[in-house]
């Protein structure tokens, strides 16, 4: 009789950097089905819970004028600050024309464009910031130009006032306020109990729901930061930041999660239970 064949450990599928891991992400719509997707490839059952959300500008008349004009081609420059920004943008089918070019404050930004089908044209090489992209996009437009800002309500005044000084023709309009999304009681029990392994913090908004929401996070919980820029903001907020991406992206974000070592066994809870678990958003 034949012996059985013999498999090789050449032959044997890897084990993916974060297999086992369940990782909470804090933003929904196309950037969050991005970033499940990114974790998924990693090996980690993604937990899609939206933190943050927008709600309608209290000066509707004047942001429905904006993003007429802006579809017009009225603008030479549209400048994104977060990717909220880019949610209202795509919430009201806004046109770009290809006569506006479209800056956008960071990596995260960007990608929340692009997923959305938005094209990106300028992102701050150094300073992902308001006076980074204003400081570059003034140094890019000697000549004065036209350019819209889309902003939160809370958001300060900088990249208009720098402009403007810069001798630009600025329209700045609140697109949107920013309100807290209450996760279920099931997502709280599961950060409460150390059954999410990573919580992923992309802004300094999403940094202070998670202080808000989650008030006893585990030591175990790996709390992972986008930039330096966020890393700050969720210390302020009062949280423990375990790792700051070396660079703006969600790539970068996940691979600075993935030198971790997963603190509960990857076996400890079913297949079924963590699949379940991903879809109670």
């Amino acid at each position: 009789m034949n012996a059985a064949p013999q498999h090789s450990p050449a032959h044997q599928p890897a084990v993916k950097p974060l297999t086992g891991w369940r990782v909470l992400v804090p933003r929904g719509g196309p950037w969050g089905d991005g970033v499940a997707a990114a974790l998924r490839t990693q090996g980690a059952t993604p937990v899609v819970a939206p933190l943050i959300n927008f709600a309608p500008t209290n000066d509707q008349a004047s942001l429905d004028s904006a993003l007429a004009d802006l579809a017009a081609g009225a603008f030479d420059w549209l400048t994104v600050t977060s990717a909220t920004t880019a949610d209202v943008l795509y919430a009201y089918r806004a046109e770009i024309p290809g006569t506006t070019r479209v800056a956008a404050v960071g990596e995260t930004t960007a990608a929340a464009l692009q997923s959305m089908g938005y094209r990106v044209d300028l992102i701050p090489e150094r300073d992902n910031s308001a006076a980074g992209m204003a400081e570059q996009l003034i140094a890019l437009e000697p000549e004065p130009r036209d350019i819209l800002t889309l902003r939160s309500e809370i958001a300060k005044p900088v990249l208009t006032r720098m402009l403007v000084e810069a001798g630009h023709r600025v329209r700045s309009v609140v697109a949107y306020r920013t309100v807290g999304v209450p996760v279920t009681e099931r997502i709280a029990h599961d950060v409460h109990s150390g059954r999410i392994n990573a919580i992923l913090v992309t802004s300094g908004s999403v940094a202070e729901q998670v202080s808000a929401q989650f008030p006893e996070i585990p030591d175990g919980t790996v709390i992972a930061a986008i930039g330096p820029r966020t890393a700050k903001d969720a210390r302020r907020a009062g949280l423990t930041v375990d790792v700051v991406a070396e660079q703006q992206t969600v790539d970068a974000l996940i691979d600075a999660v993935s030198r971790f070592a997963l603190p509960r066994t990857p076996d400890e809870h079913s297949t079924d239970d963590r699949r379940a678990d991903e879809f109670s958003t």
